[in-house]
C-alpha cells in the first residue's frame, strides 16, 4: 500500500483550534476532505488544506494512482513563545503564544472483496402451553 506524507511546521495557531478542523476530515477521501475544508468557516482550514494538497502532490510524484484517503492527520504542539502582560501594581501575567505542527498521511483506499452473507440458522423454540 503506497503512502504519501506532508508536514507543516510552526503554524502560528494553537493546536487545540487546528485539531477541531483536523477531526472533520480524518478517514475521508481526499476529494471529500478538500470540499469539507473549502466550506469550513475556521482559520485553521487554510493551512490544513495546504497540507492535504501538498501530500496529494507528493503522492502523484511518487506514482500513486489509486483513490486516496486521509489515513492519519496529527496536530502536535510546536514551540511556545512566552510573553508578559503588564498588570496592576507592577506585576505581570504570562502570555503563551502557541504554535502547532501538522502532519498528513494519505494512503490508497483498500478494496475489500465482497463476501457471501452468512446464512443464519432459524431455531424453532418449543412453546409450552401455560395452564391457569
Amino acid at each position: 500500500m503506497a503512502k504519501a506524507t506532508a508536514t507543516v511546521k510552526e503554524l502560528r495557531q494553537s493546536p487545540r483550534k487546528v485539531r477541531l478542523v483536523a477531526r472533520l476530515i480524518q478517514g475521508k477521501g481526499v476529494d471529500e476532505a478538500l470540499q469539507l475544508l473549502d466550506f469550513t468557516y475556521k482559520k485553521a482550514s487554510e493551512p490544513v488544506t495546504k497540507a492535504v494538497k501538498s501530500a496529494l502532490s507528493n503522492a502523484r510524484l511518487n506514482g500513486v494512482t489509486g483513490e486516496l484517503v486521509v489515513e492519519r492527520l496529527t496536530v502536535d504542539t510546536g514551540p511556545i513563545l512566552y510573553r508578559r502582560r503588564p498588570r496592576a501594581r507592577g506585576t505581570s501575567n504570562p502570555i503563551r503564544r502557541r504554535s502547532s505542527h501538522i502532519s498528513v498521511v494519505l494512503a490508497e483506499k483498500e478494496v475489500v472483496a465482497p463476501t457471501k452473507p452468512a446464512v443464519k440458522k432459524v431455531v424453532k423454540k418449543k412453546t409450552v402451553a401455560k395452564t391457569k
